[in-house]
């Protein structure tokens, strides 16, 4: 073992602290309705975007690229290729069309915050991923996302991820280098309240499926609900 690591202290946590944080992952929502005008204290910022950084990825890669929008106008672009997809969404729905345009996807324009995450051109990494090197690159970036969320919720702050655009026009508008791709749009910022369930079950979208549900042993014997 090497000496860095047999010389770290035990890292307990105690019944309080697991409390606090099976608590915090039940709390977590993917918000939309954000309070217009409100800010984020830049210290509290940078504490989220390096619990995102400090997620794991396969190799060491780190995939991840954060994209700070911070110009109104461009803003206002991307607010319009998330509209786009809306609409785009709702054809493809059929019957469902004017149920889903009832429902509010996104806070693009009155989040404090506005990230893009983009994978970062492949650098080569075979460490992990020789089998699936795109879909571990993809994995390696939703845990950084998955942890900027976790941080958001932890400073009382709302976040939503928006996967409606196209990956295309948006690497055009945000200039990425060519390898590069967009995977998500973060709405960041403050929220008068956090939904009590997640906001589709709420709206009566879609209903989420026990454990059970997913779960099986050695095979794949459970029938989809």
């Amino acid at each position: 073992m090497p000496a860095t690591i047999a010389n770290c202290p035990p890292a307990v946590f105690s019944p309080d602290e697991q409390q606090s944080f099976y608590r915090l992952i039940a709390s977590r929502r993917d918000m939309r309705h954000f309070i217009a005008g409100a800010s984020v204290d830049e210290a509290v910022l940078l504490r989220l975007l390096h619990a995102a950084h400090s997620a794991p990825s396969v190799g060491l890669m780190q995939p991840w690229r954060f994209i700070r929008i911070a110009n109104p106008a461009l803003r206002g672009e991307l607010a319009a290729l998330v509209e786009t997809e809306r609409q785009n969404t709702a054809k493809a729905l059929g019957e469902r069309d004017s149920e889903f345009l009832r429902l509010k996807v996104e806070g693009v324009r009155e989040c404090a915050e506005l990230l893009v995450v983009a994978l970062a051109p492949d650098d080569g990494t075979v460490f992990g991923r020789r089998t699936m090197p795109r879909e571990m690159a993809l994995c390696s970036a939703a845990c950084a996302i998955e942890n900027l969320w976790l941080a958001a919720r932890v400073e009382n702050l709302g976040l939503g991820w928006v996967s409606m655009f196209a990956p295309d026009a948006l690497a055009t508008l945000l200039k990425l280098p060519p390898g590069a791709q967009p995977i998500a749009i973060l709405c960041l910022g403050p929220v008068q309240a956090f939904y009590p369930a997640p906001m589709l079950e709420v709206e009566g979208w879609r209903q989420g499926r026990p454990l059970a549900a997913m779960m099986s042993t050695d095979t794949w014997n459970q029938p989809d609900a």
